[in-house]
């Protein structure tokens, strides 16, 4: 509450840092538009929390192959062999298995701005933005670019 009070802004949900050369002359709450750093046809690097999917097995968490699904195998969608028997007698760490999917930090890069609505402060991008609808994202300029 002290940083938006200080900044004399109305309290938002989302709090971020940002580090840069040209923030000097910003002052607290000013408002960045869209179009002050970005322009159409520019290609940027988009980062955010991927969609959540929960527990998976490993053919959809590792896309592993599965077993023979024919002769009565019943080893469809098994991982197969996760281990040596008496030497070592452990599972490496690292190991591909089944577990929790998704919902991690991700960044996408090289999209590309397709448009800019400056009257509502919009930016398109084209491309796979990670995150759910309605997610946080942060949009920077393309790196490898």
């Amino acid at each position: 509450a002290g940083h938006f009070k200080k900044a004399g802004t109305p309290c938002l949900y989302n709090l971020l840092e940002f580090g840069g050369d040209a923030l000097d002359e910003l002052k607290p709450g000013a408002v960045i538009n869209c179009s002050d750093v970005f322009k159409v046809g520019d290609f940027v690097d988009v980062s955010g929390k991927s969609k959540g999917k929960g527990f998976q097995g490993t053919m959809k968490r590792h896309n592993f192959g599965g077993g023979r699904a024919s002769h009565g195998s019943m080893h469809n969608r098994g991982p197969g062999s996760i281990g040596q028997s008496s030497d070592p007698s452990r599972v490496f760490k690292g190991m591909r298995m089944a577990g929790h999917m998704g919902d991690d930090n991700t960044t996408v890069q090289n999209l590309k701005v397709i448009d800019i609505k400056t009257e509502e402060n919009l930016i398109l991008i084209s491309g796979a933005v990670p995150g759910a609808i309605n997610g946080l994202v942060i949009i920077k300029k393309a790196l490898k670019k």
